[in-house]
């Protein structure tokens, strides 16, 4: 067999496997005992045995915690697999309680990706799975993928130009760019032209951070009035609305703060063509709380 004996398989247990997951996902010992409701010592010997059965030392202590080695983000995708078929066949139907579950969904996610489902999922675990949670990180283009791949998130959401094999993606809407304003702007009434944009003074989102996105039709921040550069969407809406500037979002997220933060949402004539946003995971994954949460993720986005 590989990675693991016969004889090997015969030491195992699934509390090892669990304390290997919680490692992988909090990085310190001590969460990971108070996530499973165990002791420090409990872990920690835990933790001997695997590397024991492994021949890894798995997890290096470091100043920010426990980091885990190449061998240990290569078994990660498989452990979490392992785990969640168990609970299927222990659940006797295959599938996914969302009462039940306490599981901690790990999402890598653009912003305005979040903005538009942040809401809506604390709805829906608060009603339908009460002991679950979801954590989201901001990641961008390869950091993303090579997260996903060693199990370190369960989905990605975001713009995928190209998939390297070993991933699957899911198409969930299609958006366009456009521009915002304050409501009471005393140059911008609804439309703007290549002129008025490239003069007026921007703030720009850096396109090469998290969101992933580039859109060439667009004139480069080099070319016009860029007042400020900012890492994320809701830094430059907030200063657009207060001010006399401009910003280039995305329209789904455009009109989902217009209101709150009293801004207009503007077509530009002279460019935008769409991108779509996909949800990706692992290929041949079988996560039957992964498809409940996608499904959730779609139900919020319609």
């Amino acid at each position: 067999m590989t990675d693991i004996d016969i004889v090997n398989i015969r030491r195992l247990d699934g509390n090892l496997l669990l304390v290997f997951r919680e490692l992988m996902r909090t990085r310190r010992t001590t969460a990971a005992a108070q996530r499973l409701s165990l002791t420090q010592s409990t872990v920690s010997h835990a933790l001997a045995r695997l590397r024991d059965l492994f021949t890894d030392p798995l997890f290096v202590r470091r100043p920010h915690g426990l980091e885990p080695t190449r061998r240990a983000l290569d078994l990660a995708p498989r452990i979490d697999a392992l785990i969640d078929m168990a609970g299927m066949v222990m659940s006797g139907d295959g599938g996914f309680d969302p009462a039940r579950s306490d599981r901690r969904f790990r999402l890598a996610a653009a912003e305005f990706v979040t903005v538009l489902i942040g809401a809506p999922l604390v709805t829906v675990f608060g009603r339908e799975a009460p002991h679950a949670s979801f954590a989201i990180d901001y990641l961008a283009g390869r950091a993303t993928l090579e997260a996903l791949r060693r199990g370190e998130v369960d989905l990605a959401l975001g713009q995928f130009l190209t998939l390297p094999p070993g991933f699957e993606a899911e198409r969930l809407y299609e958006d366009r760019y456009c521009v915002v304003a304050r409501r009471r702007h005393p140059t911008v009434k609804g439309r703007i032209d290549r002129r008025t944009y490239a003069a007026l003074p921007n703030v720009f989102v850096g396109l090469s951070g998290e969101t992933g996105i580039t859109d060439s039709t667009l004139p480069s921040p080099r070319l016009v009035s860029t007042v400020a550069l900012v890492p994320r969407w809701l830094t430059a809406l907030t200063m657009v609305a207060a001010s006399d500037a401009i910003a280039t979002c995305p329209r789904r997220l455009a009109q989902h703060l217009a209101k709150p933060l009293g801004l207009q949402v503007i077509d530009i004539a002279f460019a935008s063509p769409r991108f779509t946003i996909s949800a990706v995971r692992r290929a041949g994954h079988v996560d039957a709380g992964l498809d409940w949460l996608l499904a959730s993720i779609r139900a919020a986005l319609r």
